[in-house]
């Protein structure tokens, strides 16, 4: 296909892939909905997953009626990601997609998404933390998505269990390992945690915190940084944990992590903002026995912790009408009406600042109603959210990682070497997809 360079970041960096898509770049391809000598509204297809986005978009709809927007749920994840470059090709993408942060890179360099940094008002990255619109900028003047969830790190634990054992909410990860190790002298069948190296995506939001950038740009070429010296201090430290047989080794999300959750057999456990969700429906027993707290940190007295999970709106550069697009993008994700809406109707937890402590979550989850101040101090949590860097090949670097982490925990072996397998991989495959990768 006749390569047509991406936009700012990506345009020198991407001289040659194998990933590239053939579409329009002035703004005014064959795709989308509704072309200019449409008589009637400029009509736009968003295609997105989140549910009930239907109704938020729907309040768009009665105040807007020049603009007319659809909802289509084509898929999620990795398989939209597909659908949305598939379409690009044809130049039959739609205007709008619903994108996670990790797929932005992926998306720009395949040329798909508009830069729409003049088509909107500047003053709205100051409605997010620094951490998250950095993700949606690459570190540019280019603006690729509006942040529309996030899902900030956090610790949490069974309250009733570390009262029975004597334990202390760790504020620190040195604290946390001698926690680990206590917990196992005073009840040696119970683990604080688990390992699950089935989870690239936590272990991801752990190396951001503690400052990786995995990939960056350097000049013409890409630069990969997953194994540096953030990530190894993390690798390292959970490593060390398993082979000390302090906390388990197993995955997450299986019947025997439901079961140690539900028998105490597990009694803590590091993961987002949407967490009471996943406790309610594998753990409905433990209602009201687990509480909330920051996620250790590196160095005593700081508040910084990673992301887990998030997604975006974004403008292709098929849409016909890229102004109205950028203006439905941005509205979606600040508008406190329909933020509130998608809270409700699809439990999203908003990037947008404001709607962190606004009415619709004044209430905490149902999970963790005796934790009042559970919102509160989520949004005071997200405030430190760590800027990440996503790279063209996210889903290579989590596949490495599901394979020679999943082959350290079960063997209780060096972390470290898994990790040098993963920057093997994801650099060998930036190279094989004609990329520039930086020594």
């Amino acid at each position: 296909m006749k390569h047509r360079t991406a936009a700012v970041l990506l345009t020198a960096a991407l001289s040659a892939t194998a990933l590239t898509a053939c579409s329009s770049s002035d703004g005014s391809g064959s795709g989308g909905s509704g072309g200019s000598g449409d008589s009637g509204p400029v009509r736009l297809e968003y295609w997105a997953w989140a549910p009930g986005m239907e109704k938020a978009v729907a309040l768009w709809n009665a105040e807007h009626p020049d603009i007319k927007v659809t909802v289509k749920n084509q898929a999620q994840g990795d398989d939209l990601v597909t659908k949305v470059i598939t379409a690009a090709r044809a130049g039959q993408a739609p205007d709008l997609v619903q994108a996670e942060y990790q797929a932005l890179a992926t998306l720009v360099s395949n040329d798909v998404l508009a830069d729409i940094s003049g088509d909107i008002d500047p003053a709205v990255a100051g409605e997010f933390a620094d951490g998250l619109w950095s993700q949606v900028t690459f570190g540019t003047d280019a603006v690729y998505a509006i942040p529309q969830d996030s899902g900030p790190l956090m610790f949490y634990y069974r309250h009733d269990l570390f009262d029975e054992y004597g334990l202390t909410v760790p504020t620190t990860w040195d604290e946390f390992a001698d926690t680990a190790r206590a917990l196992r002298d005073r009840a040696p069948d119970t683990y604080l945690t688990t390992f699950s190296a089935t989870d690239a995506g936590l272990f991801a939001g752990l190396a951001q915190q503690a400052g990786a950038q995995w990939w960056t740009t350097e000049g013409d070429s890409w630069k990969v940084a997953i194994d540096d010296e953030a990530t190894r201090r993390v690798a390292g430290f959970w490593g060390g944990l398993v082979a000390e047989g302090v906390i388990h080794n197993e995955p997450m999300y299986t019947p025997a992590w439901n079961k140690a959750l539900n028998t105490g057999e597990q009694i803590a456990w590091v993961s987002a903002v949407w967490a009471p969700g996943v406790l309610a429906g594998n753990a409905a027993d433990t209602a009201g026995k687990w509480s909330m707290a920051p996620l250790p940190q590196w160095e005593a007295g700081r508040s910084a912790t990673g992301s887990w999970g998030g997604s975006t709106t974004a403008v292709t550069v098929d849409a016909e009408h890229r102004e109205a697009a950028a203006e439905f993008a941005s509205w979606l994700n600040t508008d406190p009406e329909a933020l509130a809406t998608m809270v409700k109707e699809g439990g999203i937890y908003p990037a947008a600042t404001a709607a962190q402590t606004g009415d619709a979550l004044t209430e905490p989850p149902a999970f963790f109603a005796h934790q009042t101040d559970f919102y509160t101090l989520a949004a005071q949590i997200a405030e430190g959210t760590a800027p990440a860097a996503w790279g063209p090949n996210v889903n290579v670097a989590y596949a490495a990682f599901n394979d020679a982490f999943g082959k350290a925990a079960a063997g209780r072996s060096d972390f470290g070497a898994a990790l040098a397998a993963m920057q093997e991989a994801t650099v060998k495959d930036l190279t094989e997809h004609g990329f520039k990768v930086a020594e």
